[in-house]
């Protein structure tokens, strides 16, 4: 019984990134109805980048934390001004294209800067061993637990009670009627790619505190997928908690089954769930801009 608990609470902390990376993929998708196969990559590129960052400046925990969430926003932005913002109006499948593109770009350019050797992100108290009930777990895992926690009660607010939350449900929800209400698309937007690369930029510094940073880290965003299925894409609250399954269910196939079935584990989990509700778990069944 303890095995299987070991498995739970380990699997909620990878789950936990996953959740993190689902919900970027969501937010993307709710405001642009696009989906950007680049998020992985651009939390690797902020895993790194704030790995220069609190290399060279010494920062702690917290400031580590900040440093992710401003480097990740200030990415998604770019990306959204120079990339993603020339191609409104053009055809869905041209635009994703370009987001996996965007990827292969991301991948080439962190190797190129920082090589591929593997690096330990070191940061202080984040290896120490805490104690729950006889389960042992490394600060870092709890805390991404909490930080994916304080996310999804923050966005849950935004969406629901914020007048730009609004807006971009609005937009998510008749793009044309939004425009002529008034609600500036383009800025809903650039909203949306700043807070969603924000979220990938936590998950990719998070899992290379934890796991280590090395450029194999923007396989988070293809394990992220299936959680954002699972959930529905238009559903930013629904991939966060599906994210949190998917960790567990992988860490139990592992532990249970043999080891090559966990990385397809949520792969075959989103296709016997799409044969029964095709708009995921929490997606509502229109999404017609997909």
């Amino acid at each position: 019984m303890n095995y299987f608990i070991e498995l739970v609470v380990s699997g909620l902390a990878i789950g936990a990134i996953y959740g993190l990376v689902a919900m970027s993929f969501a937010v993307i998708f709710k405001a642009t109805g696009i989906v950007n196969f680049a998020q992985g990559e651009m939390g690797m590129l902020t895993a790194y980048t704030s790995w220069s960052i609190a290399t060279a400046l010494g920062t702690d925990a917290v400031s580590t934390i900040l440093v992710s969430v401003a480097v990740g926003a200030a990415l998604g932005l770019i990306c959204e001004r120079l990339i993603m913002r020339p191609m409104l109006g053009e055809p869905v499948l041209s635009v994703v294209l370009v987001t996996v593109g965007l990827a292969v770009v991301l991948r080439a350019l962190v190797t190129l800067i920082w090589g591929a050797a593997p690096h330990k992100f070191a940061v202080e108290g984040a290896d120490t061993i805490v104690d729950l009930g006889g389960i042992g777990l490394r600060a870092g895992q709890i805390t991404v637990i909490v930080v994916l926690l304080i996310a999804i009660a923050g966005f849950w607010f935004f969406l629901r009670h914020s007048r730009f939350g609004v807006a971009m449900r609005a937009v998510a929800s008749d793009e044309k009627t939004a425009r002529l209400m008034g609600v500036s698309t383009a800025r809903v937007q650039a909203v949306a790619w700043a807070s969603a690369s924000g979220l990938a930029g936590l998950a990719g510094a998070f899992f290379a505190v934890i796991y280590g940073l090395a450029p194999t880290i923007y396989e988070i965003g293809l394990k992220a997928f299936p959680a954002t299925v699972l959930g529905g894409f238009d559903s930013v609250l629904g991939s966060a908690f599906s994210g949190l399954f998917i960790g567990v269910l992988e860490n139990l196939v592992g532990g249970y089954l043999p080891s090559t079935l966990k990385e397809i584990a949520g792969f075959v989990l989103i296709l016997v769930v799409l044969m029964v509700r095709p708009f995921g778990l929490f997606g509502e069944k229109r999404i017609e801009r997909v």
